[in-house]
């Protein structure tokens, strides 16, 4: 059995880090922070102060009680940093103080250990000793084992078997023995067990403990490690929870693959499935904006690659790889880890070897054999305020999925514009449910109307039940990241019981505006009658509402009583005319309006999120709803416009109104046709023939004239008039 060394030798670091080298300056939120002379210094310089500080507190291991954000167990996180960060600094320093406040921490703990039983703050959630869920448990197990590697052959031999056996032994036995029910899921949480048990089988050198991590419980290969490696990545290296989940079990991934390399070599883990886990760290990098990840599912808005997951992850895959474009994840990270694999990216992004990370448009498909739907990712220019058209047709998600498909989601001018609620949580806040999810996730976050897609008779996709969705994926039907012409298009069935729906969405750029237009045509198809929902989450200030609508100005309604409906205040309803079908927002210094092809009898609802929240968990943001009521078959078809400038210090206005003359939605012997005019003359149509044959060809006559195409959609350029 081999010994699990961790890639931490000295290779030569700056000797100012262990004399106290000035602090690292702090990642910026900005979309490209400066990098440092010396990450691995900033490192050694931040765990310094960390550990002087954990150390004038002394040893504190309490009894567990509290939740998340609560005191125990904040200061149990603490802990497991302190051990890792001391271990870390021993083996680079070799200062013995570092070695011997781990230990004393760990020797606490296998004082403690042994006494304890589940969590006393336990909920649903399976449940953890140290904290309240068993996830936890195996979070500090990962981070511990690494930490103790690194003190554990500078221990007399009776302190060793007492902490190898009280504390890792017991902690392993407890995640992968009395939790196999999480230990043999294929879930992030199994994740990391498997990765803290794996690992400490190493470290300990017993190899029914990594069989046991590798294969599963009983060793047959249906759970474990490498059957999660292989079933929740899409060939693409599409996490199936989504980017937020994505970052954040992507650390024991590369982790425990990274001791696996070391220790078991000929299992070549980094080769497993083409290089599955290299290219999930790049998969996830594309999965953001801005630094940020798309928010898809049960996400929390503010995690960015700025997270200690990534700093790993990009540490261990560059040094696997030698691709400089990770070095710029790093410079913009402004961190890495205390390993090798940190020290030798820190040295050759000093060096000036970072090039751009070529951030893409592509398709990422979904599911293990991709046949799960698929993310639609299509982005225009570079730079901090570059736009982003995401299409989520991708699959449940698992028990952190929403009921979203066919969503999207828009950025542009640096920011989120057309939204994703992602989850109703505020993350390790003790005044808010101890940190957990809140009940207004399942009653508002999860359900469709919450995101931007078809709602019918207002219930939710699949009835709000997981199961049913996990059984059924979109459809995705076309994709392409042609320049000036992007375009996705989906379709799903099963959502509903007896209708289907298509949806379509492009951007386009087009002469004479500054900045590309989004493209949404949304079909729906019964066989009998039905209430259709379409609403439009974004962020803004209302400027200009074309069409009359009645104002509840005095009180205000609320739209419907369950399905997250009974969370949407109403504060204006009315009826769109032919050529007053749009509203106008205003987003920090851009204009943005919203233009749709109205439908007899249809309802337009302006509303807000927020009813029915005494305890203020929701976040207030406003919404446009379509309506269609009775109809069996309906098509949505809308544009999304960004125009002008606002300058606030120069009190000047550009642009405040839209750009576009005319827009025209009509359905041509089944095929869907959409007719733009600009203001300077500009014509275009943009055709979709629903035909999966990429070499077909198709011909219709549309406003005197006749549009010819190939393929599923085009756009078709019809000149430019001057007035």
């Amino acid at each position: 059995m081999k010994r699990f060394v961790l890639p931490v030798a000295l290779l030569g670091f700056s000797t100012a880090c262990v004399a106290g080298a000035s602090e690292v300056a702090q990642p910026s939120t900005a979309s490209t922070p400066q990098a440092t002379a010396s990450l691995f210094d900033g490192e050694v310089t931040r765990s310094r102060a960390f550990l002087k500080m954990m150390m004038d507190s002394g040893v504190v291991v309490p009894v567990p009680k509290d939740p998340g954000g609560g005191y125990t167990h904040e200061q149990h996180k603490r802990n497991y940093k302190a051990i890792y960060q001391a271990g870390m600094l021993y083996r680079i320093t070799g200062e013995q103080q570092y070695a011997d406040y781990a230990r004393d921490i760990l020797l606490a703990y296998a004082e403690l250990y042994p006494t304890l039983e589940a969590h006393p703050a336990r909920k649903k959630q399976n449940y953890g000793k140290i904290f309240w869920q068993v996830l936890n448990d195996a979070v500090w197990l990962v981070q511990s084992i690494q930490g103790y590697e690194q003190i554990r052959d500078s221990l007399p031999k009776a302190q060793r078997d007492l902490i190898d056996n009280q504390v890792f032994r017991k902690a392993a036995d407890f995640l992968s023995v009395e939790s196999a029910q999480t230990f043999n899921l294929i879930h992030n949480h199994a994740t990391w067990a498997t990765a803290g048990v794996g690992m400490t089988g190493y470290v300990l050198g017993d190899q029914d403990m990594v069989e046991r991590a590798l294969l599963g419980s009983a060793k047959d290969g249906k759970s474990g490690f490498l059957r999660q490696t292989d079933l929740l990545f899409s060939p693409d290296g599409y996490y199936s929870e989504g980017p937020y989940y994505q970052r954040y079990a992507l650390m024991p991934f590369m982790v425990f693959a990274d001791a696996i390399e070391k220790n078991d070599p000929a299992r070549k883990i980094f080769e497993r499935r083409d290089g599955i886990l290299l290219k999930a760290l790049r998969t996830t990098v594309q999965l953001t904006y801005g630094g940020f990840f798309f928010p898809f599912n049960d996400a929390i808005k503010d995690k960015s690659l700025n997270t200690e997951e990534l700093y790993h992850g990009v540490a261990i895959a560059y040094a696997k790889t030698q691709d400089p474009q990770l070095l710029s994840i790093a410079k913009w990270q402004g961190r890495t880890v205390l390993t090798s694999d940190g020290q030798q990216l820190a040295k050759d992004l000093s060096a000036g070897k970072a090039t751009p990370f070529d951030y893409k448009s592509l398709l990422l498909r979904d599911g293990p054999q991709g046949k799960k739907g698929a993310v639609g990712i299509m982005r225009n220019g570079s730079g901090p305020r570059h736009q982003v058209l995401v299409t989520k047709n991708s699959s449940q998600g698992m028990g952190h999925g929403h009921f979203d498909k066919l969503s999207w989601q828009y950025y542009d001018n640096g920011r989120e514009l057309v939204s994703d609620y992602g989850a109703a949580r505020f993350l390790n806040i003790e005044a808010k449910e101890g940190g957990i999810y809140l009940p207004e996730n399942k009653s508002w976050a999860k359900q469709t109307i919450a995101h931007n897609t078809l709602v019918v008779d207002e219930e939710s996709h699949f009835g709000g039940k997981t199961k049913a969705g996990e059984a059924q994926s979109p459809r995705q039907l076309y994709f392409s990241n042609e320049v000036g012409t992007q375009i996705s298009a989906a379709s799903m069935t099963g959502a509903y019981p007896d209708v289907a729906f298509t949806r379509t969405m492009a951007l386009l750029n087009i002469t004479g505006l500054s900045q590309p237009l989004v493209v949404d045509i949304m079909r729906a198809q019964s066989d009998s009658a039905h209430r259709y929902d379409l609403p439009l989450h974004y962020q803004g200030q209302i400027m200009r509402i074309g069409f009359d609508v009645e104002s509840n100005a005095q009180s205000r309604p609320v739209l419907g009583d369950k399905n997250g409906y009974q969370h949407i205040w109403v504060d204006a309803e009315g009826t769109a005319a032919a050529d007053k079908s749009f509203i106008t927002w205003l987003l920090d210094d851009r204009f943005y309006t919203w233009r749709f092809a109205p439908q007899a009898g249809a309802k337009i609802i302006l509303a807000e999120s927020g009813a029915n929240d005494p305890n203020f968990n929701l976040r207030r943001e406003p919404m446009l709803i379509q309506r269609v009521d009775n109809a069996k078959n309906t098509s949505f078809a809308g544009i999304l416009e960004a125009h002008g400038r606002y300058d606030g210090a120069a009190e000047q206005t550009v642009a405040s109104d839209s750009q576009i003359k005319e827009m025209k939605f009509e359905t041509v012997d089944g095929n869907d046709v959409l007719f733009l005019e600009t203001l300077t003359g500009t014509k275009l149509a943009f055709a979709i023939s629903y035909d999966p044959d990429s070499g077909a060809t198709h011909s219709i006559k549309f406003r005197g004239q006749t549009l010819s195409w190939k393929g599923f959609a085009a756009r078709i350029d019809l000149g430019t008039e001057r007035e």
